[in-house]
């Protein structure tokens, strides 16, 4: 997204049990620190997150994120390049995050699509019905007990 004339960058961490939003960030660089900051807004533990997938991007491959991936045994996506299943939970967050903030808003400056950012989590995890999880919210399969 263009904010303020530069590029910004979002990083989400996205849940493959309830389909919801765990983790997110956004920076105008897209480096390491994106993604440490989106790791920093988990509410669990690292050592619960069993998968990290990224796009073959050459900023995401640096030791600083392969070192918490080592330290807490997080293995790394299953595909290839080339095999269009192995972020497709991913690229499907990251459209409707598009569609439903980025593309609606036009923002100057870094803070608006930060705090813009935080409250469309909060409204994904809490209110938007997913069908995967049998159009319930993240929150809520997850409060059920209930695993895909």
């Amino acid at each position: 997204m263009r904010v303020g004339g530069k590029w910004a960058h979002v990083c989400l961490l996205a849940g493959l049990a309830n389909r919801g939003i765990a983790g997110h960030s956004a920076d105008t660089g897209r480096t390491a620190d994106l993604v440490m900051a989106a790791f920093a807004t988990l509410d669990f533990p690292l050592t619960e997150v069993e998968v990290f997938h990224t796009d073959r991007g050459g900023g995401f491959d640096n030791a600083r994120i392969d070192g918490p991936l080592d330290v807490f045994d997080i293995g790394g996506s299953p595909s290839r390049k080339g095999d269009p299943y192995g972020n497709a939970v991913v690229e499907s967050t990251n459209r409707l995050l598009k569609k439903e903030l980025i593309c609606r808003n036009h923002h100057t400056g870094l803070e608006q699509p930060r705090s813009g950012l935080n409250d469309y989590v909060r409204w994904s995890d809490n209110q938007r019905l997913h069908s995967t999880p049998g159009y319930r919210s993240p929150n809520e399969f997850t409060q059920q007990g209930l695993v895909l």
